[in-house]
């Protein structure tokens, strides 16, 4: 299966949704809401803010589930 690079985060503070395209060298641990300004960072145990908040897991993750 092929690894998805776009990923919708939705705020938990506000809900606001937001498709962005995750980066594959690095892992994202801030973001800033487009709408309200909260600033995510992941939950406890992920790596980045798409594993916590994103439709589709970061591609390293997406690689580990398909070996």
């Amino acid at each position: 299966m092929a690894v998805k690079l776009d990923s919708v985060l939705t705020c938990p503070k506000c809900g606001f949704s937001s498709e962005e395209r995750m980066p594959t060298d690095f892992c994202l641990i801030r973001y800033q809401c487009k709408k309200c300004g909260h600033v995510m960072t992941p939950k406890h145990g992920d790596c980045c803010v798409f594993c916590s908040y994103g439709s589709v897991p970061c591609p390293p993750i997406q690689e580990s589930a398909n070996r």
